[in-house]
């Protein structure tokens, strides 16, 4: 048997983001001596250690926002031109994938595969504008293009978007099953009494999220209920703003920053909702988890409702109403609710990470022959 095919993905870094979670699981659940997964960052990642002890690469070039436009092109096309022996590059970095697989173009790299986990571009108006025009060089230079949602697809393909493939975000569903002893060891971790409401969100502290409106909502649904804590968890640039929040507010007590984890399958069992208030989303990967857990997600109207595996799990509110998010977790709260198994769920909706793997090592293996 000859060498894997060798598939380079690129990210701007290899931390705990969706898209990256995403990468990491199909990563773990391929035939690795048939296919190897490479990576292009910008940053240093939590998941680069392990990345090297699968068998794969971390290729590094520094990031646009530190040396401009041009320096930037000028790495990628350095880079691709001495790494042009790959097959296949695979690019999950939205709008700028446009960048990257024009340069791959240039080296001689076939399939160029653009792979869309957004609806929404970040950043400001200037950044937004940037992207704008970066996104414009996508069709012309992808040859195949992924995406997790409808919703996503049509954001970044646009009219192409009917002859992108879905990979739907799976996870290992039997990692996320509920265990009443998990709950009970984690809720001793955190010193929480048996009798606590516990809400929980994941996600990096950036605009996106919403964090700043999840903790009004918070704020109103302590002034009736004090027997509630709120778990965020999660790093990012907006932390320090909404800690900042927090303290104004005098919720310290209330709100406990768990900051980047590794067991969010653990920390799930604890919760007793799942709160998701994002402007903005693909498919989150975070609410799949969140359901194969069997918690009660209360999440913003902007989510694609493709996120639903169908177990009554899912109720959504609007971000333009605080009342109606702090009276349905008041509902949740005084409802009794038993957590059971929904894994026949995520298997028949195509979640079951194994499926998934499968679908891709499939479709690299048939591309590049």
């Amino acid at each position: 048997m000859g060498s894997p095919i060798r598939i380079l993905h690129v990210v701007v870094n290899m931390n705990r983001g969706g898209a990256e979670t995403l990468i990491m699981n199909l990563y773990r659940n391929i035939n690795k001596s048939k296919v190897q997964f490479d990576f292009l960052t910008c940053k240093p990642g939590v998941f680069d250690d392990e990345i090297s002890k699968m068998g794969g690469k971390v290729h590094r070039i520094p990031y646009i926002s530190d040396v401009g436009h041009f320096k930037y092109i000028r790495e990628l096309d350095r880079f691709f031109s001495i790494n042009n022996n790959y097959k296949i590059v695979h690019s999950h970095i939205d709008k700028m994938s446009g960048l990257v697989l024009r340069s791959a173009k240039k080296a001689g790299i076939t399939i160029r595969i653009s792979h869309s986990h957004n609806t929404q571009s970040e950043g400001g108006i200037a950044a937004r504008t940037y992207k704008w025009f970066t996104g414009k060089l996508i069709i012309p230079n992808s040859t195949n293009f992924f995406a997790c949602s409808n919703y996503a697809a049509k954001w970044l393909f646009n009219e192409k978007s009917s002859s992108a493939k879905i990979l739907k975000n799976g996870i290992e569903p039997d990692t996320f099953n509920f265990s009443n002893k998990v709950r009970k060891q984690f809720k001793e971790e955190l010193k929480l009494a048996d009798n606590t409401f516990v809400l929980g969100h994941v996600g990096r502290f950036a605009e996106q999220k919403n964090h700043t409106f999840l903790i009004d909502v918070f704020a109103d649904l302590c002034k009736e209920n004090n027997n509630s804590i709120l778990l965020l968890i999660g790093d990012g640039p907006l932390r320090k703003d909404i800690e900042e929040k927090v303290r104004n507010l005098n919720l310290e007590k209330r709100v406990m920053f768990l900051g980047i984890r590794s067991d969010i399958n653990r920390i799930l069992q604890g919760l007793d909702i799942f709160v998701f208030p994002s402007l903005h989303e693909g498919l989150p990967v975070s609410l799949i988890e969140a359901q194969g857990a069997g918690l009660p997600c209360l999440i913003s109207d902007r989510i694609s409702p493709e996120v639903d595996i169908g177990r009554n799990l899912v109720d959504y509110a609007s971000i333009e109403d605080k009342a109606k998010w702090v009276n349905k977790i008041r509902n949740i709260a005084s409802t009794p609710f038993l957590r059971t198994s929904v894994n026949d769920s995520l298997v028949a909706q195509g979640y079951d990470i194994s499926a998934t793997a499968n679908h891709i090592e499939d479709f690299y293996l048939k591309i590049s022959g």
